[in-house]
């Protein structure tokens, strides 16, 4: 069973866990590097500061009692547009539904904030990640996103939500 939950700047030990070993993992995935969050980049304020930015929403999923994901939404700088960032399931827990999960947690969220675009940026040789998108009704924008580590340039993803149901 699948179970997400919110993470504060108190856990951020569960989310620096998850976050070195996904930077480990698919190092052409994300912007940053392992690198750039070990030795003098490890650091407990370091952690809460990521995991308190203004606005923000972060995810940690649990398969059957393990840590097995992560992801976080955040605002854009653009009026009524969030972002889906840093999302990573570990190799165990591919193909349980903890990414459609952390997908959807981000989604619920935005829709409660009155956001009217979920966006994000996938590496283009992420497959998975963008056949994941995909299903949950992202489309290619054509834009482009950061230059990778590995030289590529991130392909930005988008969806319109629905709006939110008002309180009576």
């Amino acid at each position: 069973m699948v179970e997400v939950e919110v993470l504060t700047a108190h856990d951020w030990p569960r989310w620096r866990e998850l976050r070195l070993a996904a930077l480990a993992a698919v190092p052409y995935a994300f912007g940053a590097r392992l690198a750039d969050w070990q030795g003098d980049g490890d650091r407990e304020e370091r952690w809460r500061a990521r995991l308190s930015i203004p606005g923000s929403c972060n995810f940690h999923a649990v398969l059957d009692g393990k840590p097995a994901g992560i992801v976080s939404g955040v605002p854009s700088p653009r009026n009524g547009v969030v972002e889906l960032i840093s999302l990573w399931v570990s190799e165990e827990a591919w193909g349980q539904g903890v990414g459609d999960r952390l997908v959807r947690a981000v989604e619920q969220w935005a829709v409660q904030g009155r956001a009217e675009v979920l966006q994000l940026a996938v590496s283009p040789g992420n497959k998975y990640a963008i056949a994941l998108y995909r299903r949950h009704g992202f489309a290619d924008t054509g834009q482009f996103g950061d230059v990778l580590p590995g030289g590529g340039r991130e392909h930005i993803m988008a969806k319109r939500l629905p709006p939110a149901e008002l309180d009576e």
